[in-house]
């Protein structure tokens, strides 16, 4: 998958925390987040000279799947030097299947750069990303790009922004002659007009023309007032002048970005090189250092201020594997100075870690340094044993940063059954790739005697395919899962069986009389029976069973009582419809005979077991499945394809609701229809939607699909008896 890395080895200055700033560029798929970063790393002179994702020769999307596909799908790690600060750039994909990579930037980013495709607005990929942005309370600017393209509409696009993520978006700048001849942006933070050459890079200042100073002068405004709200000192001055010095602003203004009050607007072309020197300048002097930034949370609550005076601290945020290189460790250094040969104890295994070498990444390239301070990122190579959301400390600190928390999976596929030859090379692909993409969730399902992979989409799938081909020699097919059903029963029942064996010498002997009936919390006990003991389990695949002894005078010895239950519960593990797990069921022994010399554990168990099957049928049961909430949020031209496509799958409509511009749809619907739902719903769209999905509880089957499902698990239990 990745290209052989290249370590360069010239070790580069470590710069102080107050003197690095961590920005992660997140958008909606499409809105130049790469392109984008490219002009940030040749501005800064970084580069010599700007690739392009349509030739695939970018720094960030350096992997040849990248390169097939025309966009981002691994969130990368660049860097820069702008004046005396260096800037750590993390670009991330906008796909939504990869929505892991924007959440492992996140988390170690102390600014996001939202970048809104100024011909599009704010898209649903963009909502999405905001959600996490807004958990981690991350500061935020937003960048208007592509005002090049013939479509743009700058006023359209700031105007959704401010409707979705409300009145703390403040435009620093807007466009002069947006559209295929933009070449000028008027700044009313600086109050100037920034005039670009054909070409892009350096802008000429000139002053804001007569027919835009109003405007320029009334968004100025804005931001003073924006800035003295942050600090009474200012607000005060402001009273005082009616405005505020440059310097106060700048204070102001740094203020109410570290506290996710003020989310400013800039402007460019990442394409033409036209804005980001400017917004540069702006993470350079206004956005926060790691320092600034409240101290980290750590697992089991307190917390880990960003201090280079205190002990070592790294937590590993993302892990790759690469060929000839083997496990490449990027990580954040939470506290003190990280040294070249240091070694460090991994919180969570115990392993001791020597850091033999230390880089700076840049996409794919790499420059060696020898230390690195609180704050800064970087990575290492052949780690022992660590891996993603790890931490790592010195001898006697067992400290933890708290874990990243990634969304649940959407999408889930069963693997089909490789050639016993690769059984095992596929499990440790399978194991590989989840070690790199905590997003990925692999179970080897007893219960559904299927290796189960989940993730957040099927292009999210398509990747792990890819990966487990081109890293690992491994083909894999993935096949529709089977539903984790359940089954219970709807009335009560009396049976009863006798287990009667003669064979030559010892015989066997046990008769179980039992009654059956469903059960629920708070239940009273069984009419007409003498209840001498009640046993109540949790049972591990959900629901509960109750079990009652009833034996009066002795018909069966006491003795027996765990062989009775083991039986029972050995069929509840394998029900008699579908094979499935049992719930929700209530048995009493009440009655029964034993034999002094015949009778014996195993006796018990068989006739139990009988019993139970046997009891079943005749208590009216039930086969349940798994029903999820979903919740879908898509453009309102696309309601009618959704709220179509939803009542195909059985789903119920649970309420509507709009959010900005965008229609919720929640719902619940079977596990069983789910399958493909990304798929379905991307096409139906136009790509113009997003979905979460998560667990409900178990309802009972209709009718028809239950005879169904009943009639296909004995036509495959008399094929496998048969055979």
């Amino acid at each position: 998958l990745l290209t052989k890395q290249s370590f360069l080895p010239s070790p580069m200055a470590a710069y102080d925390t107050s003197k690095i700033r961590n920005v992660v560029l997140v958008g909606h798929s499409g809105c130049g987040k790469t392109t984008f970063a490219e002009t940030m790393l040749y501005e800064a002179k970084a580069i010599n000279r700007r690739g392009s994702v349509g030739d695939g020769n970018t720094q960030s999307d350096y992997t040849p799947l990248e390169q097939q596909r025309g966009h981002s799908l691994f969130a990368s790690v660049l860097h820069c030097s702008w004046k005396d600060t260096k800037i750590n750039i993390l670009d991330t994909p906008g796909l939504d299947d990869f929505v892991g990579e924007v959440v492992t930037a996140l988390k170690v980013a102390d600014t996001a750069v939202v970048m809104l495709n100024a011909r599009s607005g704010v898209e649903v990929g963009t909502e999405l990303i905001w959600e996490y942005v807004d958990k981690f309370e991350t500061p935020s600017l937003f960048v208007v790009n592509q005002l090049d393209h013939e479509k743009s509409d700058y006023d359209k696009t700031l105007e959704q922004a401010k409707n979705r993520f409300g009145n703390r978006v403040l435009p620093i700048q807007f466009p002069v002659n947006q559209g295929p001849g933009f070449n000028a942006i008027v700044d009313a933070l600086r109050m100037v007009m920034y005039v670009f050459p054909a070409e892009g890079g350096k802008p000429e200042k000139k002053p804001i023309p007569a027919e835009h100073k109003s405007r320029a002068d009334e968004m100025h405004n804005a931001l003073v007032e924006a800035a003295a709200e942050n600090d009474e000192a200012l607000m005060e001055k402001y009273f005082e002048n009616g405005t505020l010095d440059e310097e106060d602003l700048a204070k102001g203004l740094s203020i109410g970005l570290a506290h996710h009050q003020f989310f400013p607007v800039f402007c460019a072309s990442g394409l033409k090189d036209m804005g980001s020197g400017r917004i540069m300048g702006f993470i350079h002097d206004i956005c926060p250092s790691p320092a600034d930034r409240p101290a980290a949370d750590l697992e089991g609550g307190g917390s880990k201020p960003c201090d280079p005076k205190a002990r070592p601290c790294v937590f590993i945020f993302k892990t790759v594997n690469e060929p000839k290189v083997g496990n490449v460790s990027y990580f954040k250094v939470y506290s003190g100075i990280l040294k070249t040969g240091d070694e460090l104890t991994n919180a969570d295994n115990g392993t001791v870690e020597r850091f033999t070498a230390l880089y700076e990444s840049e996409g794919k390239n790499r420059d060696q340094a020898n230390e690195l301070h609180a704050g800064d990122i970087g990575c290492t190579v052949k780690l022992k044993n660590s891996h993603s959301n790890q931490t790592l400390n010195p001898k006697g600190s067992e400290i933890k940063i708290e874990r990243i928390h990634f969304p649940t999976p959407r999408i889930r596929m069963a693997v089909v059954p490789p050639s016993k030859a690769e059984v095992e090379k596929m499990a440790n692909a399978l194991h590989s790739i989840q070690e790199e993409d905590p997003t990925l969730l692999v179970e080897q399902s007893l219960e559904l005697k299927q290796t189960i992979v989940q993730g957040q989409g099927e292009m999210h799938l398509e990747i792990v395919r890819t990966k487990s081909e081109q890293n690992f020699g491994v083909h894999i097919e993935f096949e529709e899962p089977r539903i984790p059903y359940r089954e219970t029963i709807t009335k009560a029942a009396n049976h009863m069986y006798r287990h009667k064996k003669q064979s030559g010498g010892a015989g066997q002997f046990a008769e179980v009389h039992m009654r059956i009936e469903p059960y629920h919390d708070g239940m009273p006990a069984p009419q007409g029976l003498t209840v001498k003991n009640i046993e109540i389990e949790d049972l591990k695949w959900g629901g509960k069973f109750s079990f009652c002894w009833a034996i009066v005078g002795g018909a069966i010895d006491a003795r027996f009582t765990n062989a009775i239950k083991k039986g029972i519960m050995a069929k509840m593990e394998e029900g008699p419809l579908t094979g499935s797990y049992c719930r929700d069921i209530r048995v009493s022994i009440y009655d029964g005979k034993m034999h002094p010399v015949d009778s014996n554990d195993m006796a018990f168990q068989i006739a139990s077991t009988m019993a139970f099957k046997e009891a079943f049928p005749m208590s009216a049961p039930q086969i349940l499945e798994p029903i999820y909430n979903l919740e879908v949020m898509c453009d309102a031209e696309f309601m009618g394809n959704v709220m179509g496509d939803l009542q195909t799958r059985r789903a119920i409509i649970m309420g509507m609701d709009s959010q900005g511009h965008y229609q919720v749809i929640r719902a619940r619907v079977p596990l069983k229809e789910l399958h493909r739902y990304s798929s379905t719903l991307r096409s139906l769209t136009q790509g113009k939607a997003k979905f979460t999905v998560d667990f409900a509880e178990y309802a009972a089957v209709p009718g028809d699909i239950q005879s169904k499902l009943t009639a296909e698990y004995a036509a495959h239990a008399s094929a496998e008896e048969h055979h």
